[in-house]
């Protein structure tokens, strides 16, 4: 790689881990005054124990290559057969004066590291902290690194051409609010839900937040390119476009609807058409990005109205914004593909297979990650417990779990000598 290559993706890695308390910031404003730290604590964890578990042995098991008896590369899948006496393991230490090699490590270590902080918005207002220290790195080893395998090492299927994913509708978002929707399962409503509304406690820092995740989005997508070239390009567009086509299109189904366009609506707009493109962002051009952002903002307003009906606690909506928002960028790519952005070609320029073959994909994670998800949640309730006391939820998880308040709101002092 040369020097302009290197620098942006080490500019694209700084802007995802920026995305982390940007996150933090979102879900921070729409939970509750006196969960906002729990959940600040929550996604600021991820980015602490993830690199360390990615650096031991996480990026090896995701990233290296499956070799048959030929010593040829095998991408048949990660469980299939002897795997793990088959994988032509990478250490960190052989890496040594690899750039390229290093740059893909930090950049999807940060990837890494924001899919577990994803979930947390589900589970807000009730789940301990102790569970989440030991939930995040469980996961990360069980569910995201074969995931990440499947999706970034070649998934194919006999009936159609490899599946494709550019930053990480599927292995990220996707297998997130699968998980999500599984732990929220085991985890039980909150008390007094939906009887009891919840709005968010600080807008300015959901916007503040949502204002973070866009301009580190940037980077997710476009860096996921891996060079400075017309992909990255391409990317970083559509990934504009698409945020502001969501943002619009959002707002205007509430408008329709309700009679109101609300602040929170556009942020959620904003975030529920960046994660549609993403694993689009490098493979589709034209005017499409517009589409993207537009489906994935109706669907996405509709969808977590669903919560209520089928009687699910999700939070702050991670079910219906990263999971829907995936699956309609996932299902969309499968029809605007374009070949002259980069070698794959969609329902509208002639492949139908890849539809099938992104539909393998997406059904896949969503089982996997529901079903392995569902059985860690069992294992540690039924060990330590994931839930809070009724007492410590009504406190407060800030107060119960970290002996804090975000907000003094009794110090009346003002400058005492």
């Amino acid at each position: 790689m040369d020097s302009g290559n290197i620098a942006w993706m080490l500019i694209s890695t700084a802007l995802v881990v920026f995305m982390v308390p940007g996150l933090a910031l979102f879900y921070g404003g729409m939970d509750r005054s006196k969960n906002v730290l729990n959940m600040l604590n929550m996604n600021m964890y991820c980015i602490g124990i993830v690199p360390l578990l990615w650096v031991l042995f996480s990026f090896s098991l995701g990233n290296s290559p499956n070799l048959d008896e030929a010593g040829d590369v095998d991408k048949s899948g990660f469980f299939g057969g002897e795997i793990l006496g088959n994988f032509d393991f990478v250490g960190l230490d052989e890496l040594t004066g690899n750039t390229e090699m290093l740059i893909g490590v930090i950049f999807l270590m940060t990837f890494a590291a924001i899919t577990p902080a994803l979930i947390s918005g589900a589970v807000a207002d009730r789940m301990k902290f102790s569970a989440w220290v030991l939930f995040v790195p469980i996961w990360s080893i069980i569910v995201y690194t074969p995931v990440t395998y499947w999706v970034y090492n070649g998934w194919h299927t006999e009936l159609g051409p490899s599946a494709i994913d550019f930053a990480g509708g599927t292995a990220i978002h996707i297998n997130a609010a699968a998980a999500a929707l599984a732990l929220v399962m085991v985890l039980g409503k909150r008390a007094g839900w939906p009887r009891e509304a919840s709005p968010p406690h600080n807008m300015p820092l959901v916007m503040l937040g949502t204002g973070i995740l866009w301009f580190g989005w940037f980077g997710f997508n476009a860096g996921s390119a891996g060079a400075a070239d017309g992909v990255a390009v391409q990317a970083f567009l559509n990934t504009f476009v698409a945020g502001a086509a969501g943002m619009l299109a959002w707002i205007a189904a509430e408008r329709l609807r309700d009679g109101h366009a609300t602040t929170l609506g556009a942020a959620s707009g904003i975030v529920a058409a960046l994660v549609a493109i993403t694993p689009a962002a490098g493979y589709v051009g034209g005017l499409s990005s517009i589409v993207f952002g537009a489906v994935a903002g109706v669907a996405c307003y509709f969808a977590i109205q669903l919560k209520t009906k089928f009687g699910y606690d999700d939070s702050l909506d991670v079910v219906g914004i990263h999971g829907v928002g995936g699956v309609v960028g996932g299902l969309l790519l499968a029809f605007f593909a374009d070949a002259r952005i980069n070698d794959h070609d969609g329902v509208f320029f002639g492949d139908v297979g890849l539809l099938w073959s992104q539909l393998v994909a997406m059904g896949s994670v969503i089982v996997f990650s529901f079903g392995a998800t569902y059985v860690i949640a069992r294992v540690l309730d039924a060990t330590i417990g994931l839930r809070v006391s009724p007492e410590d939820e009504a406190l407060g998880l800030d107060q119960a779990q970290h002996a804090e308040t975000a907000y003094n709101l009794q110090d009346t002092s003002y400058g005492r000598v």
